[in-house]
């Protein structure tokens, strides 16, 4: 299934959707722009990300490019003409119709090739991260007067060193695909005809879980990730244990909580229903 916003430069969907098994595959389709993002492209993301976060089946979503780069950025083209750039109707969806859409299922970013500016900065919005070995990644907007301000100036320290996230912030230079992983930017880094079927391979293995479980496990992870000390909460900011209590119950007291250990011991697939 593709997404009914077509670009107008390209003559195609802007980004396709395609649901397998319990896996969403949402494209950046802009090839010829190397998936520069536009205002079609946001929306048509927005919109993906939205189908899979009301579709039951849906348990992990994966963000790929089509062609030789996975996301150059946003469009410049656009942005000098004046032209709007996030989604039609959406702003909160943030840039691509990613940066600042939660969804409580894990997104893995299948980075295919060039991935500069917005591009990193999507990859940074995503849980996992699966690299081909020519990828690269970098934020060079103060090598244009910019501010990388979809995420990165935010995102990028909270997950690679503070001295490693200033050197990459503030140079503008990229790093090659090996060096991102050195780093902790990116889990695994693959050769480039395997990226998809590796996201893919990941993906699959996620969404064999518990749905409830890995819905909270994800929540608690980012929301603790931000709080306060886990050994003294009353230092400052909110209580990971309060979090931890809390997802806890919700999962503890569901119907899938009995049926992993029923499956268990009687030595057969779990047939979870997410309830």
């Amino acid at each position: 299934m593709t997404t009914g916003i077509t670009d107008q430069a390209e003559h195609q969907p802007a980004a396709t959707y395609e649901v397998r098994g319990h896996v969403a595959l949402i494209t950046l389709n802009r090839p010829r722009a190397l998936n520069a993002v536009n205002a079609a492209l946001s929306t048509a993301v927005g919109e993906a990300i939205e189908a899979a976060a009301a579709d039951e089946t849906v348990r992990v979503v994966v963000v790929t490019g089509n062609g030789r780069a996975f996301c150059a950025g946003a469009d410049l083209k656009e942005l000098a003409r004046q032209r709007p750039v996030h989604a039609d109707g959406h702003p909160e969806w943030g840039f691509a119709g990613l940066a600042q859409h939660w969804i409580d299922k894990p997104v893995i970013a299948a980075v295919n090739g060039y991935a500069m500016g917005g591009g990193t900065e999507i990859a940074l919005a995503c849980d996992l991260v699966i690299a081909a070995e020519s990828a690269a990644f970098g934020l060079p907007e103060v090598k244009r007067g910019l501010l990388a301000a979809a995420g990165g100036v935010i995102r990028l320290q909270r997950q690679i060193p503070l001295k490693r996230a200033l050197e990459l912030a503030l140079s503008g230079d990229p790093v090659d695909a090996a060096t991102a992983a050195d780093w902790g930017l990116v889990n695994r880094v693959v050769p480039d005809d395997e990226v998809l079927t590796s996201a893919l391979a990941l993906a699959e293995r996620i969404a064999k879980n518990a749905p409830l479980s890995l819905r909270h496990t994800k929540q608690t992870l980012h929301r603790t990730a931000a709080a306060a000390s886990d050994w003294n909460p009353a230092w400052s900011g909110e209580d990971p244990w309060a979090i931890n209590d809390e997802a806890t119950a919700l999962v503890f007291g569901s119907q899938d909580a009995l049926e992993g250990p029923r499956a268990f011991a009687e030595k057969r697939e779990p047939v979870w229903t997410g309830k």
